[in-house]
C-alpha cells in the first residue's frame, strides 16, 4: 500500500499501451518512454509490459505502508527516501513507513517508478494506462491526487527471491540497494541538444528541396505548447513545393506531422488515431525515448537513417533487452 502525500506536477499510471482499439477512436496511450518503462520493471521482477508510475517534471512524495521493491529509472527527478539519495536503475527494497521524495529535475523530465507486482488497478480495454481526456485507466482516469491510495498487485517468485536477497541489509536502514548495476548501454544521457533519427515520411517528397534540406540540418525547439499528445516545434518553416489535399490516414507514436503553417508537430503517446497532414518523417524507434525526454525550450536535430537502418536499431536494443532479462532470471530464479 502506498500512500499519496503530495501528487507532483503530473504523475500517471502507465502500461506499454492500449492495442487494438484505434479503429474505434480509442487511442494507444501508454509510457513515453518505453525503454525506461522496460528497465524499471525488469529490476523489480516484473514482465515489461506492467503498469509503472509515470512521473513528470515534479515528482510526487509517496509514504510506503509497507516494505516494498521498486526501481525509478528515466529521468533524474533527484529522488530521495527519508532525505537520503537514491540511485536510479537499482533494484530497491524500502522499509515500511518509508517516504520517498522527488526534487528538482536535473536530466530529463520523465521518471518511471516500478513496484514489485506492479499496480493493482483496473484493466480497461487489455490496459491499465490512464487517458486524462478519456477518464479512462489507471486511477479513476486521472493524474494522482493527495490523498489518493495506491494499491501493489501480487509479486512474481522473481520479486520475491530478489527481496530476500535484500531483506537482510535493510535491518538499520530505512531502504538497500541490489549490489550489481545494469550495463552502461541503458543509461541514457539526456543532453540538452538532441539528435534524432527520422525515416523519411510518406510525403517526405513532397516538400520544397529547401525544406527538405532544413529539416535534417537546422535546429529545432520544442514549445511551450507540448503534451503527451505532441510536441511542436518551433524552427524554420517547412513547405511543400504544391499545395494538395491529403486524406486522414493512421498515424504512430513518432510520426512528425507539418500543418500549414509550416511548424512540425512530433506525435507522441496520447496522439489521435489519424491524422491528415503530409508527414515529413517517422523517428526511429530507438530515439523515442530521447523524445521522451525533451523539455519545453530544448533542442533538437534531425538525421536522417533508412527503415532498414531503423530496424537494425531497434532488433539490438530488443536484444539488449532480452539479456537483461535473462541476466536477471538466471540470478534470481533459482
Amino acid at each position: 500500500m502506498i500512500h499519496v502525500i503530495k501528487p507532483g506536477l503530473l504523475s500517471t499510471i502507465q502500461d506499454l499501451g492500449r492495442y487494438g482499439y484505434q479503429k474505434y477512436g480509442v487511442i494507444v496511450s501508454g509510457s513515453m518512454d518505453p525503454l525506461a518503462h522496460k528497465i524499471s520493471n525488469l529490476l523489480v521482477g516484473n514482465e515489461v509490459d506492467e503498469a509503472v508510475l509515470e512521473i513528470t517534471l515534479m515528482g510526487p512524495v509517496l509514504k510506503f505502508e509497507e516494505t516494498t521493491l521498486i526501481s525509478i529509472c528515466g529521468g533524474d527527478l533527484t529522488p530521495t527516501i527519508d532525505g537520503k539519495p537514491v540511485p536510479l536503475r537499482r533494484s530497491l527494497l524500502i522499509k515500511a513507513g518509508s517516504v520517498l521524495k522527488f526534487g528538482t529535475c536535473t536530466n530529463g523530465c520523465r521518471s518511471y517508478l516500478a513496484v514489485a507486482g506492479g499496480f493493482n488497478v483496473e484493466t480497461v480495454m487489455n490496459s491499465k494506462s490512464t487517458y486524462v481526456r478519456a477518464g479512462i485507466g489507471g486511477l479513476d482516469g486521472r493524474p494522482l491526487q493527495p490523498g489518493d491510495t495506491l494499491e501493489t498487485g501480487t509479486i512474481t517468485k522473481e520479486s520475491a527471491n530478489m527481496i530476500d536477497y535484500l531483506l537482510p541489509y535493510l535491518e538499520h536502514s530505512d531502504f538497500t540497494e541490489i549490489d550489481w548495476s545494469i550495463s552502461s548501454e541503458f543509461i541514457s544521457s539526456y543532453q540538452q541538444k538532441k539528435v534524432i533519427r527520422v525515416i523519411p515520411g510518406t510525403e517526405y517528397d513532397l516538400f520544397s528541396e529547401e525544406s527538405r534540406q532544413q529539416f535534417f540540418t537546422e535546429s529545432f525547439k520544442v514549445s511551450s505548447q507540448s503534451d503527451r499528445m505532441g510536441y511542436r516545434l518551433e524552427g524554420p518553416s517547412l513547405k511543400l513545393q504544391d499545395e494538395f489535399d491529403l486524406i486522414s490516414e493512421a498515424v504512430v507514436f513518432g510520426t512528425i506531422q507539418v500543418p500549414s503553417d509550416g511548424k512540425p508537430i512530433i506525435l507522441l503517446a496520447d496522439r489521435q488515431t489519424t491524422g491528415g497532414y503530409p508527414r515529413i518523417g517517422f523517428i526511429a524507434s530507438v530515439d523515442l525515448p530521447l523524445i521522451a525526454q525533451t523539455k519545453p525550450g530544448e533542442e533538437i536535430t534531425f538525421t536522417m537513417v533508412s527503415h532498414e537502418e531503423a530496424q537494425e536499431l531497434y532488433i539490438d536494443r530488443e536484444r539488449q533487452l532480452s539479456h537483461l532479462k535473462q541476466g536477471i532470471a538466471l540470478k534470481f530464479n533459482s
